[in-house]
């Protein structure tokens, strides 16, 4: 299979266009040895040749843009559309918006939890207004309850297996007042028929308990939150109070006896780790940083906008 990172950046991107932090303003002035990013998206395929379609994996409001510096994605002849179904993982703005530049689509195989068709019917009415300009095919992914995972197929995609599982989040902004249930976010387990390669995707953890980690310890390649550094990230870049938990993502430095990412990828065993969702004051963004350097010792990858992975 073939996974393109479409954007490999949290909300905002990077820079942020309203943000005057010392990463943001350095990068503008050229100070920076670090490349933009556009908002958290993957593309996936069964192997990526040309005229093969791609499944979507979140719709971040930058998709226009997302799709056009990426030629896979863009029809190679009259009635083409590489593009066959979304897959949401959670509702977060972000992550959906760009559901709305998918309008001229004959038709639209969105794959998302109850709880997400309910957000985004209800108190972010995204796929109502869609249905007005293209049909809607909506496929349930039972995560909810007691349902922690679900095995799903996608038409299409017949030498790919999908599992979606719940994972630790919190709650949008739009349905703050929910408690966390099954259903909120789900991380995605691909694994390819054919050459038995297993990848694991989540661009929004909140934590990493026993039964995440054993996802990620079965997987060949995991792709995983990158949002902060550190647990005061935001405070550190005087951008606010709130902590990375506050955020609803695990940093890469632990805190407070919790373990972060970077332990939790060297006990994954995976023989390819990458960072995305990577938040515009995380330090990992400069090249040439402490941070950067301390990942790549760890065999810890960066995610950037444009990059490529074959399993």
């Amino acid at each position: 299979m073939k996974l393109l990172v479409l954007g490999s950046g949290a909300g905002g991107g990077f820079p942020q266009w309203n943000c005057h932090c010392l990463q943001c303003s350095a990068f503008r002035r050229g100070d920076l040895d670090a490349s933009a990013r556009t908002q958290s998206a993957i593309a996936l395929s069964q192997d990526g040749r040309p005229g093969e379609g791609w499944l979507l994996i979140n719709a971040s409001p930058d998709l226009p843009q997302q799709i056009r510096s990426t030629p896979a994605l863009q029809p190679h002849q009259a009635g083409d559309v590489p593009i066959r179904a979304v897959v949401l993982l959670d509702s977060r703005l972000h992550h959906v918006a760009g559901l709305l530049s998918l309008r001229e689509s004959r038709e639209l195989e969105v794959c998302a939890t109850p709880l997400v068709f309910e957000d985004l019917t209800a108190d972010l009415p995204l796929l109502n207004v869609l249905e007005s300009y293209c049909r809607v095919r909506w496929r349930m992914l039972p995560i909810a309850g007691d349902t922690r995972s679900a095995s799903f197929e996608i038409p299409g995609f017949p030498a790919l297996r999908f599992t979606a599982v719940a994972v630790p989040a919190r709650a949008p902004r739009h349905a703050r007042l929910r408690s966390e249930a099954a259903g909120e976010c789900i991380a995605l387990q691909v694994q390819d028929l054919r050459t038995g390669g297993r990848l694991f995707l989540s661009p929004a953890l909140a934590e990493v308990g026993e039964d995440e980690l054993a996802c990620m310890q079965a997987a060949d390649c995991v792709v995983v939150d990158g949002s902060f550094w550190t647990e005061h990230g935001l405070r550190d870049a005087g951008l606010g109070t709130a902590s990375a938990t506050d955020k609803g993502h695990l940093p890469q430095q632990g805190h407070a006896g919790r373990a972060g990412m970077i332990e939790v990828l060297r006990a994954s065993g995976a023989s390819r780790k990458v960072l995305t969702h990577i938040h515009h004051s995380n330090p990992i963004l400069d090249r040439q940083s402490g941070p950067c350097r301390e990942l790549a010792a760890e065999g810890i990858e960066v995610a950037h906008d444009g990059m490529e992975i074959d399993l």
